[in-house]
């Protein structure tokens, strides 16, 4: 028999407590959608805000007023703001990002080619980045107030400090210059096996792995000494659990839900934050791609790529919040 108190529950209410694990998950879907329309709101206005447009840009400072004008009608930018906006979104969502300004291709072709490039540079900068931080956390933690530990969090602390432009020319410096041993990505990057793949990305994705590898350490060390200092850990300890079994069996999963956040952060940067990287080793990416088009102001593929940044970076955080919220116990057995 049921309590008065559930009886007169309202449903969201009662299905939340029925189903906290479902109902967290849910919601973080719905903020997420919520949260890229706000943010292609800001994407579109701001690019509207900005002074100056295509149009000038491409005829010239000598250009008349009339030529001026007819270019943007061609293209549209004589419709209100609001209208074009519309249309866009709606567009977007059905993966029509347009034709470019420019060269009057179109942005989704050009978009698959050069996202599928940041994605491969990306996934193995993760694929180095991850567990290396993770493990050498759990090495700091164990070696904590030793030499190894003192070492590990200087080197740390000195690669968070280089900006990621800095990092890349200096491997450029060495590794290409100096030493000659180093090869970079060419514009026919698709063509290439994937061993020259390998070979081309290597000094892109060096370059990554230092910038994300010290503050997915970092994180994950201060996570699992948290957990260290909990009475269930001083307690394994006493009975003879030795200390670095100690921490990869038990200290480690029950950190597991902020490194899976500062993991995911940190991958979303991968993808996002790839653009003074391609643009420093000329690398045919998304970032690269977006940068093109700021210098001649061509609207659709800014406005498309800061979407695609954008989606990628709040589902990324939106799978973290997600798998820190199965992480969680409380929630996968609700009493």
């Amino acid at each position: 028999m049921s309590s008065p108190n559930t009886d007169n529950m309202v449903p969201s209410l009662r299905f939340r407590q029925r189903f906290p694990l479902l109902a967290l998950i849910i919601e973080r879907l719905l903020l997420s959608i919520i949260l890229l329309f706000a943010v292609s709101i800001l994407i579109f206005g701001g690019l509207e805000a900005l002074p100056g447009d295509f149009a000038t840009t491409y005829l010239g400072q000598s250009a008349t007023p009339q030529a001026v004008a007819n270019i943007r009608k061609d293209l549209g930018l004589d419709r209100p703001v609001t209208t074009r906006y519309v249309e866009w979104l709606g567009n977007a969502v059905q993966g029509d990002f347009g034709t470019s300004w420019a060269s009057k291709n179109s942005v989704g072709e050009q978009i698959g080619k050069r996202l599928g490039n940041s994605l491969f540079l990306a996934a193995f900068a993760a694929l180095i980045s991850v567990p290396l931080a993770v493990a050498l956390g759990m090495l700091s933690v164990h070696f904590r107030n030793r030499l190894p530990d003192k070492i590990i969090n200087i080197v740390s602390l000195a690669a968070i400090s280089l900006p990621e432009f800095f990092i890349g020319y200096l491997l450029i410096m060495f590794f290409a210059v100096k030493f000659g041993v180093a090869t970079f990505p060419a514009t026919v990057f698709e063509s290439m096996s994937f061993i020259d793949r390998l070979k081309a990305i290597a000094l892109p994705t060096a370059t990554l792995v230092l910038v994300v590898l010290a503050h997915m350490m970092r994180m994950t060390r201060a996570a699992i000494l948290s957990v260290m200092s909990s009475a269930y850990m001083e307690t394994a300890e006493l009975k003879g659990l030795s200390g670095f079994r100690s921490i990869v069996k038990h200290a480690a999963p029950n950190a597991l839900a902020p490194i899976i956040n500062v993991i995911a952060l940190n991958l979303a940067y991968l993808v996002v934050g790839v653009v003074v990287v391609e643009v420093v080793f000329v690398y045919p990416g998304m970032g690269q791609y977006m940068v093109d088009a700021v210098t001649v102001r061509d609207m659709p593929v800014v406005q498309a790529c800061g979407l695609i940044f954008a989606a990628v970076y709040i589902f990324l955080n939106m799978l973290a919040d997600i798998l820190a919220i199965i992480a969680n116990p409380r929630l996968r057995h609700p009493r």
